[in-house]
């Protein structure tokens, strides 16, 4: 699952990073993890971090303003997150991301294989946008105090739930503050209605402490769910409400995938509209990738073609020559014909440098609906 912290609520409110506020959220994010679930922290804060850490001397209107307040609490922000996983037993890695990084092929590869590494060796991924490099957020747009970084991070990881925390408890129909009959909208299944519900809504007035909007939520959540992650937009003030939620609790507003996370991953590899090669292997990877449900290496591999670059899509053959599936190779065509039939740890002697012991990881492979039949 994907878990995201807004301003409002690391800071309990207040003008710095509330102790006690962070320490329930790791609590429970240790006891998720604890029960078998992985978990990738998508997090605000940074600029409060930053604007405390100099005593609130500086302005925050300026793009360059805010950019500097995020770098100084950034360190503060991850330090935190660093100290109370590890009291728990928990490692922490900082994971900053800007949009040009997952729009472009391979970085898009390289932030995902990098996430999907990390949740397999038990860590948890801390993530926000780097501001010093990319100012959209911090100008109200791109990712949205992080809530559109938080649906594209679920759908990196393939995540079965993402969960969007912050001060309010989810959608409403109309602004609590200023009508006393709002009602709470339990489930969106119109999202037109939902966005038209955000803006006059709960949460629509960015502050300094926080630049997200209930509109920003609805939108991330639309997004997440296409992917096929269920969304759930609530109060991270409720006690346990992580917790809770990984229980099947869904507090606040739910937002149900819309169609299955894996149907959406193969649909779009088995179109067919992405592939730019093929790869033949031998009758080992076959089975393994068939029967066993295991990444191919570069010792199946016989042959390569096509002029395809690390991030592209390969038709995966047999020795017959009947196709099994599609994959996304970590390989361009050039370096799969020089470490093909090698074992994984030679890739590094030939290459002088590797993106991992499989050409196709098995996050990344579709196999053909006879195939997997």
């Amino acid at each position: 699952m994907v878990v995201k912290f807004g301003t409002s609520l690391l800071t309990a409110g207040g003008g710095d990073l509330d102790p006690a506020a962070m320490g329930g959220l790791v609590r429970q994010i240790a006891e998720v993890r604890a029960g078998g679930a992985q978990i990738a922290v998508v997090t605000s804060g940074a600029v409060a971090a930053g604007r405390a850490r100099v005593g609130g001397r500086a302005k925050i209107r300026s793009i360059a303003a805010r950019q500097a307040l995020a770098a100084i609490g950034q360190a503060h922000l991850v330090e935190r997150y660093d100290s109370l996983l590890r009291d728990r037993g928990l490692t922490a890695a900082q994971a900053l991301i800007t949009r040009a990084d997952l729009t472009e092929r391979r970085g898009y590869l390289n932030v995902r294989n990098t996430l999907l590494r990390l949740l397999e060796l038990g860590v948890v991924p801390i993530i926000n946008e780097n501001d010093v490099v990319a100012d959209e957020a911090l100008r109200g747009g791109a990712f949205g105090e992080n809530d559109g970084l938080a649906a594209l991070a679920a759908n990196l990881i393939d995540a079965d739930l993402l969960i969007l925390l912050s001060d309010v408890d989810g959608l409403f129909d109309r602004d609590p503050r200023k009508h006393e009959d709002a009602s709470l909208i339990a489930r969106i299944t119109d999202f037109a209605a939902a966005l038209a519900a955000a803006d006059e809504g709960s949460d629509s007035a960015a502050t300094f402490r926080g630049r997200g909007s209930m509109r920003a939520k609805v939108e991330a959540a639309r997004r997440a769910a296409e992917s096929g992650c269920e969304v759930v937009i609530a109060n991270g003030r409720l006690p346990d409400a992580i917790v809770r939620i990984a229980r099947g609790e869904r507090p606040g507003t739910v937002v149900p995938a819309l169609r299955s996370q894996v149907e959406s991953r193969k649909r779009w590899l088995l179109s067919g509209v992405a592939q730019t090669g093929a790869l033949q292997l031998d009758d080992g990877a076959v089975r393994a990738l068939v029967r066993h449900g295991r990444s191919l290496l570069p010792a199946g591999v016989t042959a390569a073609s096509g002029a395809f670059e690390r991030g592209d899509a390969v038709a995966l053959a047999a020795p017959g020559g009947g196709q099994i599936g599609v994959g996304i190779s970590n390989y361009s065509a050039a370096e799969v014909g020089r470490i093909r039939g090698l074992r994984s740890s030679e890739i590094e002697a030939v290459l002088g440098y590797d993106y991992g012991a499989e050409i196709v990881h098995r996050n990344n492979l579709a196999l053909t609906a006879a195939t997997a039949g």
